[in-house]
C-alpha cells in the first residue's frame, strides 16, 4: 500500500485484484455497527455513522467511502482527518485492534446505485432502498468494500415514523410498525460481505407469516397492495416451497435469521439476494393480468435468489472471476427448485427459448470468457461488472445442467453439500468446488472442468446418415466437450415415436431404431451446444414446428432457428416468414411471448435492412392477429395481444382496444395499454395530447414511464429532441431514462433517427460515467435499428476511443452482433 499523507490523491478507479489481495492480507476479525439517519429524504443526502472494528498487521490500509460530506473520523477514540479522495479514507499507524468511526452524509441516487430514492406517482409517497454491488456498498456505509473481507453488520435506522424498515437481520426494535419515533434496530447478521447489505425504506405494504420456525414476508409499495394481495397465494406458495425444497437437499440449514422479500422500486437488476431480504425490480409484480412468460420467470428468479443464501452468501466467491460459482448456480437451482419444489415445470421454457439463444450469442463474441475464468483475467471491479452476463448465468446454468446430467444427481448433490459445510460463512473458489465434488464422484471432474469451465465456445451436434445406403442416422459431434443427451425421434407427421438418452463422444453415435426418423438432438436442451439437423429433418421443420406437442422440444427447435439467422445462415426474411408461418399455432404463451421478443429485439434490428422492416412488423401483426382469434387461454390471448399492439398499424383497432378496456373478453393490463399507446405514437396515429389523457387514467410508475415511451416514439423531430433533452439531463432517473430510449429509437424510422444515432455515440460515454450500473443501463439502449455502413464505421471510431470500461464492452458486442 501506499502510504499515507495530507496530500495523498488516488484516482477513483476500481479495486484492483492486486489491492484486495494485498488488503485481505492486511486486515482480519471485521464487524460493522452502522446507524442510518433517513428521516429527511427530501434533503438529496442522508446521515451515516459507520463503527468499523477489525485488527490491522500492517501500518496502513484504506476503507473505502465514495462522495462523502460532512466528514468526522476517529481512530481508537482521537480524532483524525485521514487523506480523503472523495473515495478512499486513508489509515496509517495501525497495528493490532482497532475501531475506526466514520460519520458523514453520503447522497441518495437516482441510478440504482446506492441509497436509491423514488417518489410515487400513484400517490406521492417516497421509498429508498439501499441496492448495492461491487464497488457500491460504499456509497451508503464506510467499509472494506471487497467479498473476501466478509463481517457481521449490525444496524440501526431512524426513518419516517410511517414507515416500514426492512434490512438484512430480523428486526429487534420495534415489533413491526409499532414504534412511533421511527427508530429501528435489527439482529446483528452473521458475517456477510459489504456489498450484500440492504435497507428498504418506506411506507410499505407487508404480509407477514410465520414458516419453518422462522418469520416470513413479502413487501411492495402501498400503490400496489391490491396486487401483492392478488398474488400473495401464489408467491408465498412459491417461498414455502422452494424453501423447503432446499432443506431436503442442503444439509446445511437456512443461514439467516429471517426471510423477506420486498418488491422495490429502480432496482437495476431483476432481483438480489441480499442475505435474509431479498430484493426484486416490482415490475414483477404488474397490474392487470400477470403474463405467462413473466409469471413462471418469476418463480424461477424467487427459488433462484433463494438459492443465493446458500450460493453466494453462506458461501461467498473470493474474487469476481468466481461469479460462476454464485451465479450459475443460482440460475440452474432457479429453474430446477422452481420446478421440483413450487410446480412450476414451465419455467425452464423460459431459459430454453431465451436465455440460453442469448448466451450463444455472447460465446461467438470477441468478448466471451470461459465460464470460470483466471482471476487474472478480472484485473479489477469494472472487468468484473462485465462478467455478469449470459456467459455466467445462461450459458453457466446450462453446463452445470450437462455436469448433472453426466455425473448423476446424487453425486452433484454429495459434493455440493460438501462444498457449503466446509465453506460456511466464508469465502471459496473453483478448486474448492472441483474438490468437493472430485471426492464425490469416481468420474474425472477436473478434465470435465477443463473442457466446460475453463474454455470459451460452444460444440455443434450433427446429426447425419451413415451406412451403405444412407439409412441410419448418426448424431456427429464437431467439438471437444463430451456430451450426455436426449434424442428424440418423430413420424413424417412430428409425433414422437421414441427417445433415447446418449453419450455423444470422439465417435457418432448410430440411432438405427430411428432410420428413416425425423430425429432432434439435445430435444430437451441437457447441453450446451449448437444442433443441426439433417436436411429431410430441417424440410419437415419447416411446415410441421407447431405440430410438435412438447413444449421444451420446441423451445429447442426455436432456439435453433435463431442461431440460423444470428450465424446468418438463414435469411431474416425467412425467419420471419416462419415465425409469421408458425407462430399463431404455437400453444405456449411461453413461447409466443419469447419468438416475439427474440424478434423485435434482435432480428429486426440486427439482420432486417431498414427498408424491409415496416413489412417484417406487417408478417408479425398478421401472425399475431391470427394467433390471438384462436387462442384456447387467456395467457395465449394475452402474449397474442402484446404482439398485436407492438407491430400492427391498425390504428382503430388499438383505440377500440383501449377505449373499450378490453381485448374480447380479455382485459387490458397497464403493460398492454402502454404498448398499444406506443404504438399508435410510434406510427403517428396519436399526439401528445393523447398519450396524456392514458396517463391520467391510472397515475403511477407505470403511466409515467410508458408516457415517456410514447411521447418519445412519435415520429417527429420534435418528439426525439424533447426525449434526447430529457435522457440527458444528468438528474435523470434509471427507469425514466431506460423508458425514453426505448421509445426513441424505431427500426421504422431509420432516417429520422440517423442524427440521434450519431449523438448516442458521442454523448453516451458521458452518461455512462456515472457508474456500472447506469453505463449497463446506457449500453443496453443503444440504436434499436440496422445501421447502416457509415454509422458503423463511427461506431468503430468511438470503440478506437477512451470509453467507461463496461460501456466499452457493450459497443463491442454490438459491434460484433451487427457483424
Amino acid at each position: 500500500m501506499a502510504p499515507q499523507s495530507e496530500n495523498r490523491k488516488v484516482d477513483p478507479v476500481a479495486l484492483t485484484l492486486r489491492e484486495a489481495r494485498e488488503r485481505a492480507a492486511a486486515v482480519s476479525d471485521v464487524s460493522y455497527a452502522i446507524a442510518l439517519d433517513l428521516t429527511d429524504p427530501g434533503s438529496g443526502t442522508f446521515g451515516c455513522r459507520t463503527s468499523i472494528r477489525f485488527t490491522a498487521s500492517g501500518p496502513e490500509t484504506f476503507l473505502e467511502l465514495a462522495t462523502a460530506s460532512d466528514l468526522h473520523v476517529t481512530v481508537d477514540g482521537a480524532p483524525t482527518e485521514p487523506a480523503y479522495d472523495g473515495r478512499r479514507l486513508w489509515l496509517s499507524g495501525l497495528g493490532g485492534p482497532h475501531e475506526v468511526v466514520v460519520a458523514a452524509r453520503l447522497p441518495y441516487v437516482t441510478d440504482g446505485d446506492g441509497m436509491h430514492r423514488t417518489v410515487d406517482p400513484a400517490d406521492g409517497e417516497t421509498y429508498v432502498g439501499a441496492y448495492l454491488g461491487m464497488d457500491i456498498a460504499q456509497k451508503v456505509f464506510c467499509c472494506f468494500d471487497q467479498n473476501d473481507l466478509k463481517a457481521p453488520i449490525a444496524l440501526s435506522v431512524r426513518a419516517d415514523p410511517a414507515w416500514t424498515v426492512l434490512a438484512n437481520g430480523r428486526t429487534l426494535s420495534p415489533p413491526p410498525g409499532a414504534d412511533a419515533d421511527g427508530s429501528w434496530a435489527f439482529a446483528p447478521t452473521p458475517p456477510v460481505p459489504p456489498a450484500l447489505f440492504v435497507v428498504a425504506a418506506g411506507p410499505w405494504v407487508s404480509r407477514r407469516w410465520e414458516h419453518a420456525g422462522l418469520p416470513f414476508g413479502w413487501h411492495a409499495r402501498a400503490s400496489l397492495a391490491d396486487e401483492l394481495d392478488r398474488d400473495l397465494s401464489e408467491l408465498r406458495a412459491i417461498t414455502e416451497g422452494c424453501f423447503d425444497h432446499y432443506a431436503e437437499i442442503f444439509e446445511e440449514p437456512y443461514p439467516f435469521d429471517s426471510f423477506d422479500q420486498v418488491f422495490v422500486p429502480g432496482l437495476n437488476w431483476g432481483a438480489q439476494e441480499m442475505p435474509g431480504c431479498v430484493t426484486y425490480r416490482d415490475e414483477y409484480l404488474p397490474r392487470g393480468a400477470v403474463p405467462e412468460d413473466l409469471r413462471l420467470f418469476r418463480a424461477a428468479v424467487i427459488a433462484h435468489e433463494m438459492s443465493h443464501m446458500w450460493f453466494g452468501d453462506l458461501v461467498t466467491m473470493t474474487w469476481w472471476e468466481d461469479t460462476w460459482l454464485q451465479e450459475s448456480f443460482a440460475d440452474y437451482m432457479g429453474y430446477r427448485v422452481a420446478a421440483d419444489g413450487a410446480g412450476f415445470d414451465g419455467a425452464l421454457l423460459g431459459h430454453e427459448a431465451v436465455r440460453k439463444p442469448a448466451a450463444y450469442d455472447a460465446d461467438r463474441r470477441r468478448s466471451t470468457h470461459p465460464v470460470a475464468p483466471d482471476a487474472e483475467d478480472v484485473p479489477d471491479v469494472d472487468a468484473a461488472a462485465t462478467i455478469f452476463d449470459s456467459i455466467s448465468y445462461a450459458k453457466g446454468n446450462s453446463v452445470l445442467r450437462q455436469l448433472v446430467t453426466w455425473l448423476g444427481d446424487e453425486t452433484f448433490l454429495r459434493g455440493v453439500n460438501t462444498y457449503l459445510t466446509r465453506h460456511r460463512f466464508t469465502n471459496a473458489t473453483l478448486d474448492d468446488f472441483v474438490t468437493a465434488l472430485d471426492e464425490a464422484s469416481d468420474r474425472d471432474v477436473r478434465d470435465w472442468v477443463r473442457l466446460w469451465l475453463r474454455s470459451t465456445g460452444f460444440d455443434t451436434l450433427r446429426v447425419e446418415h451413415v451406412g451403405p445406403d444412407g439409412a441410419v442416422p448418426a448424431v456427429r459431434r464437431l467439438g471437444v466437450r463430451p456430451h450426455r443427451i436426449r434424442v428424440t425421434a418423430y413420424d413424417d407427421s412430428w409425433t414422437e415415436v421414441g427417445s433415447e438418452l446418449v453419450d455423444v463422444g470422439d465417435e457418432p453415435v448410430l440411432l438405427p431404431r430411428f432410420a428413416g426418423r425425423v430425429v432432434v438432438p439435445n430435444s430437451h436442451g441437457e447441453t450446451f451446444a449448437r444442433i443441426v439437423l439433417d436436411r429431410r429433418s430441417r424440410d419437415k421443420l419447416t411446415s410441421g414446428l407447431c405440430r410438435i406437442d412438447d413444449d421444451l422440444v420446441r423451445a429447442v427447435l426455436w432456439t435453433m432457428l435463431f442461431d440460423e439467422v444470428q450465424a446468418r445462415a438463414v435469411p431474416a426474411s425467412e425467419f420471419v416468414d416462419l415465425v409469421q408461418q408458425h407462430l399463431a399455432g404455437e400453444r405456449s404463451a411461453v413461447l409466443v411471448s419469447a419468438v416475439l421478443s427474440r424478434t423485435l429485439d434482435r432480428v429486426l434490428p440486427l439482420r432486417t435492412p431498414a427498408d424491409a422492416a415496416a413489412a417484417a412488423h406487417d408478417a408479425l401483426a398478421s401472425a399475431c392477429e391470427t394467433g390471438l382469434l384462436h387462442a384456447r387461454t387467456p395467457a395465449l390471448a394475452l402474449a397474442f395481444a402484446s404482439g398485436f399492439a407492438a407491430t400492427s398499424r391498425e390504428a382503430a383497432t388499438l383505440r377500440g382496444w383501449l377505449e373499450a378496456g378490453a381485448v374480447g373478453d380479455l382485459p387490458v393490463p397497464p403493460t398492454l395499454r402502454w404498448r398499444a399507446v406506443r404504438r399508435l405514437a410510434e406510427t403517428g396515429a396519436v399526439d401528445a395530447a393523447f398519450v396524456e389523457e392514458q396517463r391520467r387514467r391510472e397515475p403511477g410508475l407505470e403511466a409515467e414511464h410508458g408516457a415517456a415511451a410514447a411521447l418519445a416514439a412519435r415520429p417527429t423531430v420534435e418528439a426525439k429532441d424533447e426525449a434526447w433533452a430529457a435522457a440527458a439531463d444528468p438528474g435523470v432517473d434509471n427507469r425514466r431514462f431506460g423508458a425514453l430510449l426505448t421509445g426513441l429509437w424505431s427500426t421504422e424510422q431509420a432516417g429520422l433517427l440517423a442524427p440521434y444515432v450519431d449523438r448516442y455515440l458521442r454523448e453516451a460515454p458521458s452518461w455512462a460515467r456515472r457508474g456500472q450500473a447506469f453505463a449497463q443501463v446506457v449500453g443496453r439502449h443503444r440504436p434499436a435499428l440496422a445501421l447502416d455502413a457509415v454509422q458503423v464505421s463511427a461506431l468503430d471510431r468511438a470503440l478506437a476511443g477512451d470509453l467507461p470500461t463496461v460501456l466499452r464492452r457493450q459497443w463491442a458486442d454490438w459491434r460484433d452482433d451487427l457483424g
